[in-house]
């Protein structure tokens, strides 16, 4: 069905290219389909046929007709194309014995209004789909989705029923049934491709048995078109509009419907935004043509007028289709309510002096001129608004231009480093924009204290406002007026209240509105900048107060730690890249060499000797290095992790070890960084150095468990202990030091328990 669907599309896509082509061709050449003409022997062109839709009839002509004069000139060949008549704009004609002068030609002169929405409006349309049509391609080369190719017939049938619509070929009969067809079919494609689009989606919209049916409704009204004979014509027009109609109330009612159920999910914007782009698409023309039309016979706006609205169906849906991002529907809907409520008092006004002066030469009604000086008024409003975003920097002088003096004022801000410049700068703006000449700021307290912040100047009077230094304290950007200005309050720390004060040596004006709202934006500024000024200074205490204790934050041991390991890391990748492997092949060649050796058996044995010698150094060199790179960067704990890791550090210990390791590592299942990891190994590591150097124990005993959020490491020997106090040698002290600082860094708890000749135990706990 794909593929039926996709060569369908392209056979269409060529189609209509010709037939675009056949239309443009006929209107520049001004041909009048279905007029047909012949030249007698007086050099007239004499009417011989009308066809029943030609615009012949709409220009006045009759069969029989003689054409004397076209333009103030005899007619000649190029009035006659074919069987047509051709460039007829003003026309003098014969009939019976009179002469007739016709100059009803608006229809079809290229000049006149008409040819902008029946031709100028129609060719842009289909110009717009082919370029949408396009990017539709490029965007489903890759995906080959099955809407896609919906969504480009859905382009071609509203760009052909447009074209169709009128001009200069509406003499052809099958244009009538073109125009029909594509026109009726615009909302059942449009419901078609919604239903496909979300079953691709995976969701659900209306049913398939609904497009079927929809499908249906084209075929009757064209099977009743050709049969019109047998009915009145108005009647025909009016299903043919009704039809419309109900097609259009199937797809709201399902846009609204599953709308509703999916409000809850992503894709409700989406059907917002195709409800609101067919609501302003389809509202024109349903509200001041089709129901004006079906009940009283009598349009507000014709058809040529409203259709145009159209063009916003296709551009809609192909935006959605192709780009990421949409537009706020919100945002413009309410802009479009507030601009229209103001629109409305203005648009009463102008309707209203039209009534009382009831100008005769008028040819709209009223409701024509409500709608159009409706949307006149909408569209200044939204456009100002556009322009004054767009040129807001130059609305008004300098000194009042407060968005740029916001602007300035937190570019100021960027480069502060002390509460005081904060308060120059605000100081600085507010003296450049407002009527004040002097600026002061306040410090209160909670008890009401008022202490005056900048003690490098004189204290200015501020005793006249003491009540009013007690009101402006509840909220940051509270204002309260005096006589000579304002107090404000512009920021807080902890219960203190920071409180500026404006004064003038004049009475000065009551604040405006803009005037009150930039001096609460500049408050709200100024407190965020206070504040982190404030907590700048905090940080900067407190860490000072760390320097003067002489201990490192748990933050700075880790951050010690981290590059500890990281040049041991380093360090055991160098060994092993360069050291090792040159003794690895020297060992390697000392081999070969022997080999060579007892082949030949000229040798003499203490060569031999020595070469067994170098043999078993070179050995032992390489065990060493390895041990050594595995002691800086534990390759297995990265590998596998902090229990196998364990174990074999225990087993290697055990290797040399005088005592016995006894190792439970059958409780830990906690899930650890591997910077906890790590120090945990080395915390091991550094006991079981201990105890190797100093203990002199006959059993040790390591467990590691994790309980709950916990993790505990128990060490006991029972060697000869130390006194806690004296920390037992310079080097197990170090030896202590270090596994203590390694817990701090954990941010974990040790408790140690040994006395001399009672061994040594060691509990850490610590917070997962």
């Amino acid at each position: 069905m794909k593929k039926f669907i996709r060569n369908f599309s392209i056979v269409l896509l060529f189609v209509s290219l010709f037939y675009v082509a056949h239309i443009i061709y006929f209107t520049q050449n001004g041909i009048l389909v279905g007029t047909y003409v012949v030249e007698n022997n007086n050099h007239e062109l004499q009417v011989v046929k009308l066809s029943k839709s030609t615009y012949g009839k709409y220009m006045g002509l009759k069969e029989g007709d003689r054409i004397i004069e076209i333009s103030g000139k005899t007619p000649t060949e190029e009035n006659i194309r074919g069987q047509y008549l051709a460039k007829a704009e003003h026309m003098k004609i014969i009939r019976g014995n009179r002469k007739i002068d016709l100059h009803n030609t608006e229809f079809i002169s290229l000049n006149s209004s008409y040819s902008f929405f029946i031709y100028i409006i129609p060719c842009i349309l289909f110009a717009l789909s082919m370029l949408c049509i396009f990017y539709i391609y490029k965007v489903n080369r890759v995906k080959d989705t099955y809407s896609a190719y919906i969504l480009i017939i859905f382009l071609l049938c509203t760009s052909i029923a447009y074209l169709s619509a009128g001009g200069v070929t509406r003499g052809y009969e099958i244009n009538r049934y073109i125009n029909l067809f594509t026109f009726l079919n615009v909302p059942v494609l449009y419901f078609h491709f919604l239903y496909q689009y979300f079953k691709e989606l995976k969701l659900k919209f209306s049913a398939g048995y609904v497009v079927s049916t929809l499908y249906i409704l084209p075929v009757i009204n064209i099977i009743i078109e050709i049969f019109q004979k047998h009915f009145a014509f108005q009647l025909v027009t009016n299903i043919n509009l009704v039809t419309f109609f109900l097609e259009m109330m199937v797809v709201y009612t399902a846009i609204i419907f599953y709308g509703l159920v999916y409000r809850k999910k992503d894709h409700f914007y989406l059907l917002k935004v195709l409800l609101i782009s067919n609501t302003i698409a389809f509202f024109p023309f349903t509200v001041f043509y089709i129901i004006p039309e079906v009940l009283f016979g009598q349009y507000i706006y014709s058809a040529i007028v409203t259709a145009p609205f159209l063009i916003i169906i296709p551009l809609a849906l192909v935006y959605q289709f192709v780009v990421n991002k949409i537009y706020d529907i919100d945002f413009l809907l309410g802009r479009i309510r507030y601009y229209g409520f103001l629109s409305i008092i203005p648009t009463i006004g102008v309707v209203w002096l039209n009534i009382l002066f009831d100008s005769k030469g008028n040819n709209f009604n009223i409701i024509q001129i409500t709608v159009f000086v409706f949307l006149i008024f909408l569209a200044v409003f939204y456009i100002k608004e556009v322009l004054d975003y767009k040129f807001r920097l130059k609305r008004f002088s300098e000194k009042y231009n407060y968005q740029d003096s916001i602007y300035k004022y937190t570019q100021l801000l960027k480069s502060v480093s002390a509460l005081n410049q904060v308060f120059m700068n605000l100081k600085k703006t507010i003296l450049d924009v407002l009527p004040v000449s002097k600026a002061y700021i306040f410090e209160i307290s909670s008890d009401g204290d008022i202490l005056y912040f900048d003690k490098q100047n004189s204290e200015p009077n501020w005793q006249p406002y003491k009540k009013e230094f007690d009101k402006v304290t509840s909220e940051i950007g509270k204002i309260i007026e005096v006589n000579q200005g304002f107090l404000m309050k512009i920021g807080e720390r902890g219960a203190n209240s920071y409180i500026l004060l404006c004064l003038s040596s004049i009475n000065t004006p009551r604040l405006t509105r803009d005037e009150i709202s930039w001096l609460k934006t500049l408050s709200f500024y100024t407190s965020v900048s206070m504040e982190n000024i404030l907590q700048i200074e905090e940080l900067m205490n407190h860490l000072q107060d760390l320097k003067q204790q002489g201990s490192n934050p748990v933050w700075l041991k880790k951050l010690m730690f981290t590059i500890e390991e990281k040049q041991r890391s380093d360090l055991a990748r160098d060994l092993h890249d360069s050291v090792l492997q040159d003794l690895i092949s020297l060992k390697r060649q000392c081999e070969l060499f022997l080999a060579d050796f007892k082949r030949e058996e000229p040798c003499q044995l203490e060569v031999q000797d020595k070469l067994h010698q170098m043999n078993e150094q070179m050995s032992d060199v390489i065990l060493m290095t390895r041990e050594t790179c595995h002691e800086l960067r534990p390759q297995l704990l990265y590998d596998l992790g902090l229990v196998k890791a364990v174990s074999k550090l225990a087993a290697q210990q055990q290797e040399r070890a005088p005592f016995h390791i006894r190792l439970n590592t059958g409780r830990f299942t906690a899930a650890l960084d591997l910077d906890t990891q790590l120090n945990l190994y080395r915390i091991i590591q550094e006991f079981l150095s201990n105890a190797m150097k100093h203990s002199q124990a006959n059993e040790v005993l390591i467990m590691l468990i994790s309980i709950q959020n916990k993790v505990i490491l128990h060490y006991e020997d029972d060697g000869v202990g130390c006194n806690q106090e004296e920390g037992g040698g310079q080097s197990m002290s170090m030896g202590l030091s270090g596994i203590k600082e390694r817990v701090r860094a954990l941010d974990g708890r040790m408790k140690i328990d040994t006395s001399e000749g009672n061994g040594f135990k060691a509990d850490i706990e610590m917070e997962l």
